[in-house]
């Protein structure tokens, strides 16, 4: 069997659409349609069936989908193993981010990477998707959560603190909130239902449990911009809330703060065109830090 076919078959099998198979690959999907095709000829069997929901293993395809799992691991430790004794100084790095820390804060520690080491490529996914350093779709995270897999070295390399926000406007029309009775007769923009259990999801609804949604939305910016618009209250990172327009107002209880955390799987933790991208992302969130978490 031919690797690339091989794979093409785990890839689609894991996310369930030639499209989200071909994004995760770098690959583009007639490429991905005609790999699978093949294998499926090669071997003379059907190893995925198409259904509403996307594609899904068929008994032959669950048959060999152990095998193929066993066999990417194997092929990413031989890659990360060849690669960690790659001493140049060039070369494509893949980072992960959700796009608020991307853009508001890593950036310009990207650009003065580059003016030092300009042979270097960072290829910047910014998604709130995790994506897998153990499988090679990046190479360094930079996360709220600390990524907890075995083979991976992480470090905390910050403090975010969130806060209460409300545009100015919608204060002239609701006044402020009285935490006293939850909130009632108030407004909340919040995030999409898979995303509440963020710790400042739960303490926005904790403090207001009777204000009602009035936005959810799965990126910060579209939150804060629906703040300015004045569709109502939310719970936002300092370094989007503060310099947006909007108030900053005092809750009951403060606002949570969480860790950010930077992750890099341990095989690759030296090699020197890894180790200049971790040293510059933790060193622009260290001098953001009073941006991150205001005094």
């Amino acid at each position: 069997m031919d690797w690339d076919d091989l794979r093409t078959f785990l890839l689609v099998a894991r996310h369930g659409t030639l499209s989200a198979a071909a994004r995760a690959s770098g690959v583009h999907q007639p490429t991905m349609g005609r790999r699978l095709a093949a294998l499926e000829r090669r071997t003379g069997a059907r190893l995925l069936q198409k259904t509403p929901d996307g594609y899904t293993p068929t008994a032959a395809g669950e048959a060999i989908l152990g095998n193929a799992e066993r066999i990417e691991a194997e092929v990413l430790a031989a890659e990360r193993r060849i690669s960690g004794r790659d001493v140049r100084l060039e070369g494509v790095v893949r980072v992960t981010s959700v796009e608020s820390i991307a853009v508001e804060i890593l950036m310009p520690g990207l650009a003065e990477l580059h003016q030092r080491h300009p042979g270097i490529t960072v290829d910047l996914v910014a998604d709130t998707r995790s994506l897998s350093l153990s499988r090679r779709e990046a190479d360094v995270a930079v996360r709220m959560a600390r990524l907890e897999q075995n083979d991976l070295v992480a470090r905390c390399i910050g403090i975010v603190a969130y806060g209460l926000y409300a545009a100015p406007t919608y204060l002239v029309a609701h006044g402020q909130p009285d935490f006293s009775t939850g909130g009632e007769g108030h407004t909340l923009i919040l995030s999409q239902s898979d995303l509440m259990g963020l710790p400042e999801m739960a303490w926005l609804t904790t403090i207001l449990p009777r204000a009602t949604p009035a936005l959810r939305a799965n990126t910060r910016y579209v939150q804060r911009e629906a703040a300015r618009a004045g569709l109502g209250l939310a719970c936002l990172a300092r370094y989007l809330g503060d310099p947006a327009g909007l108030v900053l107002l005092e809750p009951p209880t403060p606002a949570p703060q969480r860790e950010m955390w930077l992750a890099v799987h341990s095989d690759i933790r030296h090699m020197p065109r890894i180790r200049a991208v971790t040293d510059a992302l933790a060193a622009t969130v260290r001098s953001r830090s009073a941006v991150l978490a205001p005094a």
